[in-house]
């Protein structure tokens, strides 16, 4: 009895489908990737996701706004005053409890860096203004202490802290 190999050999036909295929699913690949390279951030975005500060002209007591992404930044040089008054307050005496410690980074306490919008409704504080000597939102009332937490008035948590570092001891990079 003889065998017989039933294993078919590659014709030009099965040749045509797998080029005619990976022709096909070459062009897709063309076609879609405009289409999801455009929903990548242009270079203006890109070019306002961080900005470096240079504190040097901030005297003591001063703040200085700048813009990152379109939002008011507040940049604080904290007195000694204001760091005492700012770490004296109870936590229960906060609507929106954090220690003034978690608000700034280590060994640079005297660097207050906050968003500048109020989260009641996206007012723009002013600073150095209402009872405790830290942004007062005109708007509604809402008025913020040295920490930039929330003590009094319609809302309800602290201004936002950015994400930032120092880039060295005269130079902040927000973003």
């Amino acid at each position: 009895m003889a065998t017989t190999n039933t294993a078919e050999q590659p014709t030009r036909r099965d040749f045509l489908y797998i080029a005619t295929s990976m022709v096909g699913a070459v062009g897709a690949v063309a076609a879609a990737w405009p289409l999801i390279n455009q929903m990548n951030p242009d270079a203006s975005v890109l070019a306002l996701s961080s900005t470096e500060v240079d504190l040097t002209p901030i005297v003591e007591g001063q703040i200085l706004t700048v813009k990152w992404r379109g939002k008011p930044v507040f940049i604080s040089h904290r007195t000694k005053k204001e760091i005492e008054e700012a770490r004296a307050v109870k936590l229960s005496d906060l609507p929106d409890p954090q220690t003034d410690e978690a608000r700034v980074k280590k060994d640079k306490e005297q660097w207050l860096v906050v968003i500048g919008i109020c989260t009641h409704l996206g007012c723009v504080p002013l600073g150095h203004e209402g009872d405790y000597d830290g942004w007062f939102c005109p708007c509604h009332g809402s008025q913020y202490d040295t920490s930039g937490r929330i003590r009094k008035g319609p809302a309800p948590a602290n201004l936002e802290i950015p994400p930032y570092e120092f880039a060295s001891d005269t130079a902040i990079r927000i973003g």
